[in-house]
């Protein structure tokens, strides 16, 4: 199977995926801030740092399919961006500033969770 078809069916489950935890996520808290989407975004990071920290264990094309498909489609820059900058617009400063720390440092630190928990199991 092609990388691009295996990239294509991995986002066709990542990106329903990253829609409906958003919304359930979302659902769930009554506040401006997008918890929804830190969730989904910190959750990909931790498995893609999952996946890298496989190696060469993981099957010919499990990147394509798993990484950038999946949890490409599953995590997105875009969105964060723009919850940010509508928090900006509507003045909620604290949360937008918020947002970003928590994002990345979140982020950073679920990958590299995910790729030692996993580096050191394989």
């Amino acid at each position: 199977m092609t990388a691009a078809l295996l990239v294509f069916l991995g986002a066709a489950v990542g990106a329903p995926l990253r829609y409906l935890t958003d919304r359930t996520v979302q659902a769930r808290h009554d506040s401006v801030f997008p918890w929804g989407t830190l969730t989904v975004n910190v959750a990909g990071c931790l498995l893609f740092g999952a996946l890298t920290g496989a190696g060469t264990v993981l099957p010919a094309g499990a990147t394509a399919l798993l990484g950038t498909g999946c949890l490409g489609a599953l995590t997105t820059w875009s969105t964060f961006s723009y919850e940010t900058l509508r928090l900006t617009e509507d003045g909620a400063w604290l949360y937008a500033a918020a947002n970003v720390l928590v994002s990345v440092t979140a982020g950073l630190g679920a990958a590299l969770l995910g790729h030692t928990v996993v580096a050191a199991l394989v």
